[in-house]
């Protein structure tokens, strides 16, 4: 698929800012639902898009910066993979092809994030001097120079792949045999299974468990449509803050009067 001048426009913006999101984390951008929606919005390819960036998402639930440890830019894997997916033309057949590709091409992104990093920590000194004399003015344009490094850390990326056009990256991806596009699929299934045990592990309390449970149980449910989903599930929310309001507020056993951990069902359970 060819694109026009103002698609490659507009991708090149959805690019720069899925950059900048991945700093700002205000509209989520970078997340790989809304840019790969976004870029296929844009280009007239949604459905397919929107496919490869719900099954993107899945995968990067489980991305988080541990301490020291840099997660992969799921910013840069979203749009990258969206673009070859639109360039190769195969529509939500070349999904699985476009998922293999962003799984090392997040892994890639590490380098830029790590480059993009080291400039901000001298961008930070320079702003610590602009702060020590007092201007404004310096510490605004170095706010707005350091924002906008992060958004062509994911824009220029994007405009290559755009440079090289629909012709390369199709023969890529035909080039790629059955057997090799089928592994990569099921791996990025596999992929898909561990980052939602990840963030499941990192969520696991007892006060959690029987809500994920429900929605386990409901989701099998074939009648149900996403809008009855997240009606339960806002259901279920103000139900835990009901219950936040009224956990820990009966007698305890340590005869404070007060047992309130933090957890509302955790103390409505030792209030039993």
């Amino acid at each position: 698929m060819n694109l026009n001048f103002i698609q490659v426009i507009l991708v090149i913006l959805v690019s720069f800012l899925a950059g900048m999101e991945g700093i700002l984390d205000e509209f989520h951008f970078h997340q790989p639902v809304i840019a790969c929606t976004l870029i296929g919005l844009v280009t007239g390819q949604l459905g397919p898009c929107l496919v490869l960036g719900g099954t993107l998402q899945m995968i990067a639930l489980g991305w988080a910066n541990i301490g020291a440890a840099v997660a992969p830019d799921a910013a840069l894997a979203s749009v990258a993979s969206a673009i070859i997916l639109v360039l190769g033309g195969k529509g939500q057949g070349g999904v699985s092809s476009a998922i293999a590709i962003a799984v090392p091409l997040a892994v890639a992104g590490l380098l830029l994030t790590i480059i993009a990093r080291t400039i901000a920590t001298a961008i930070v000194h320079i702003m610590d001097k602009a702060a020590r004399e007092g201007s404004f003015r310096k510490l605004e344009f170095w706010h707005i120079v350091a924002i906008c490094m992060q958004g062509l850390r994911i824009a220029i990326p994007a405009a290559l792949i755009l440079a090289v056009g629909a012709g390369p990256v199709r023969d890529l991806l035909n080039m790629m045999p059955t057997w090799l596009t089928d592994g990569l699929s099921i791996g990025g299934g596999m992929v898909v299974a561990v980052g939602y045990a990840m963030i499941i592990n990192m969520m696991a309390t007892r006060e959690v468990w029987p809500f994920f449970a429900i929605g386990f149980v409901l989701a099998t449910v074939t009648d149900l449509t996403l809008v009855g989903l997240g009606t339960i599930g806002i259901s279920l929310a103000l139900i835990y803050l009901t219950l936040s309001k009224s956990g820990g507020s009966g007698n305890s056993s340590n005869g404070s009067g007060d047992s309130n951990t933090g957890d509302p069902v955790g103390d409505i359970i030792d209030e039993y």
